[in-house]
């Protein structure tokens, strides 16, 4: 993430981060913090598909990403962040928007449409699979479900990201009798309640040494909420402008007074 050092000896400026972004993640006020600490100092957002986030780091085309868990290679390090709210993507003439949550066992009867790019991978999901083509993308299932052929399940913040005024969104919960129907083990005819959700992170290939690159450790200084002095990482010194100002020393040199005021002073009597 360097520039070698010039022919004249001076020190190599920073080139920059690479910052991946996978689809639904606004990563909006960690890279504002960036550039009010880091002015110096680029952060480039690289859209990153979910499948592509882990080979474009491996590849070293990114230097950290948001991208979803969990991770398939070792060779990564990541945090995890917030886990996403799952939702459930119906035609606006589909009769389950009459509700105000769906449950697994309310999805039984319905046809389920899962894309090529699904980030949630449900295992044994209610519904009768779509019969036609499977969609490649989210935002053609999308499509699918608009027309009325089907539902399809995914994260609020990618539904919201290719907002539709054709379909509607409602959460995905387990059902009140799940811990009951839960018993029934070796039921066939049972419907899974387990909702699936999907988990956001941070992560980076880390150096030889295992820690973090020294910009990727200031981002996952932001992003964790250290402040600026903090003496984690290589922080650099407040700069001038936005740094604490030295207290000023009370001036104590007595003012004079006005010839109006020391005119009512009183006079002291003669002894």
């Amino acid at each position: 993430m360097g520039v070698p050092p010039g022919a004249d000896g001076a020190a190599p400026a920073e080139s920059g981060l690479r910052l991946g972004v996978v689809p639904g993640v606004s990563p909006g006020r960690w890279a504002d913090t960036w550039r009010d600490r880091h002015r110096d100092v680029p952060l480039e957002l690289v859209p990153v598909e979910a499948a592509d986030a882990e080979h474009a780091l491996l590849q070293g085309s990114i230097d950290a990403a948001f991208l979803r868990l969990p991770l398939h290679s070792a060779a990564l390090t990541r945090i995890p962040l917030w886990t996403e709210e799952t939702v459930v993507a119906l035609s606006r003439e589909s009769d389950l928007t009459l509700l105000d949550s769906v449950t697994p066992e309310d999805l039984a009867s319905e046809t389920i449409i899962v894309p090529a790019d699904d980030v949630l991978a449900w295992a044994d999901a209610p519904g009768e699979p779509f019969a036609g083509r499977q969609p490649l993308t989210t935002a053609d299932a999308l499509d699918l479900v608009a027309h009325e052929a089907g539902f399809c399940v995914l994260p609020r913040a990618v539904a919201r990201e290719l907002h539709r005024r054709d379909v509607e969104l409602r959460p995905l919960v387990a059902s009140s009798s799940s811990s009951s129907s839960s018993s029934n083990d070796g039921d066939p005819h049972g419907v899974d309640d387990v909702v699936p959700s999907s988990q956001i992170g941070l992560a980076w290939p880390p150096e030889p040494s295992g820690e973090p690159a020294p910009l990727v450790e200031q981002l996952i200084g932001i992003v964790r909420g250290r402040t600026l002095n903090s003496t984690r990482g290589k922080s650099p010194a407040p700069s001038t402008s936005t740094g604490s100002q030295p207290r000023r020393t009370p001036d104590r040199t007595a003012r004079p007074r006005p010839a109006s005021v020391r005119a009512r002073q009183p006079r002291r009597r003669k002894r």
